[in-house]
């Protein structure tokens, strides 16, 4: 909403508004922090919202020992697999892949992704010493959940630690599935990279937020009051606040808490599924607080790159008391 001395709302960080290509996140980020091993990443699917009754328990809080009531997003987590791996090394340009093995497949994908024959035979004579990265693509399975889809979606993931413990990770589970719990727990701060909703061609009132005009102004209400100076620039700025796509952009959220992880669906399942998604058959997350994007969505959850924001601060560690179950929001 515009306010009375600040009237155009929106930020100029992400720009163009345009559309994404693809309904599936880019992660550009990764998390500087060598204690972390492992895969950085796991892909899930936004079933819908819930509340949950929980017992605070941080120390300095003013509603310790009280019952709170807080708003939380179901995730479905389907096990994952590895697609392939990808080994890169640092010349004068960047960082860039040089070998790529493929190590798994799925009945689902009709079609390789790689015109490279490669399997994963060679990655018995690899030297990760002359690597500086070893990284991997995961399929999800998106065939084991109620969505209505069987094609997997390909993510690319960075795994933690040294080329050669990042070797030994590969090697440990090429052709075995990837839980949630092995990546992520309970308590843990992480981020999320989606595409939000699409709300397609809107005007700036609802783009930006801008203020109305009076009653009489001339040339509409719902249209900025001024179009920049007459001289100088002589073209419209691209900072004014026009009508145009809203929505269906990629964002990235970050710090969000891991409320609970559960094994079993019946509770979180409404007796009548999530509106838009149907019943969750799978391990689920519950976060808290609301993710972007809409149901059946894939949204990316990464290791938090900004635990700075919350490291002086104690964990805020909440039991829960009681599921209320709830509809998508």
């Amino acid at each position: 909403m515009g306010k009375r001395l600040q009237p155009r709302h929106g930020s100029m960080g992400v720009w163009p508004r345009k559309r994404a290509k693809r309904s599936t996140a880019r992660v550009r980020g990764w998390t500087t922090d060598k204690k972390v091993k492992g895969l950085l990443a796991f892909p899930v699917y936004k079933a819908g919202m819930t509340h949950v009754m929980t017992i605070d328990t941080r120390k300095n809080n003013p509603t310790k020992g009280e019952t709170l009531t807080l708003p939380s997003t179901v995730l479905e987590c389907p096990p994952i697999k590895l697609y392939s791996v990808r080994f890169y090394k640092q010349d004068s340009y960047g960082s860039k892949v040089v070998k790529e093995f493929v190590v798994g497949k799925d009945k689902h994908l009709f079609r390789r992704l790689f015109t490279k024959k490669t399997t994963e035979a060679g990655l018995k004579d690899i030297k990760p010493e002359e690597y500086s990265d070893i990284t991997v693509t995961v399929m999800t399975q998106p065939s084991k959940t109620g969505i209505g889809k069987k094609k997997p979606e390909i993510v690319e993931s960075k795994i933690g630690g040294s080329t050669e413990e990042q070797l030994a990770w590969v090697n440990e589970h090429v052709g075995k599935e990837i839980r949630v719990n092995e990546v992520f727990q309970e308590g843990e701060y992480v981020d999320s990279h989606a595409i939000t909703k699409g709300k397609g061609f809107q005007g700036s009132v609802r783009r930006f937020g801008i203020g109305l005009k009076a009653s009489k102004s001339e040339k509409g209400r719902r249209t900025p009051g001024s179009l920049g100076g007459w001289t100088s620039q002589q073209h419209v700025m691209y900072r004014v606040a026009h009508a145009g796509q809203t929505g269906y952009h990629q964002r990235t959220q970050y710090n969000n808490i891991i409320l609970k992880y559960g094994e079993d669906p019946k509770e979180v399942n409404p007796s009548a599924g999530f509106k838009h998604f149907g019943l969750v058959k799978n391990d689920y997350l519950l976060i808290q607080g609301s993710l972007q994007g809409a149901a059946k969505r894939m949204i990316t959850l990464t290791k938090a790159v900004r635990l700075y924001d919350v490291r002086k601060k104690p964990l805020p560690t909440v039991e829960l008391v009681a599921h209320v179950r709830g509809e998508s929001a």
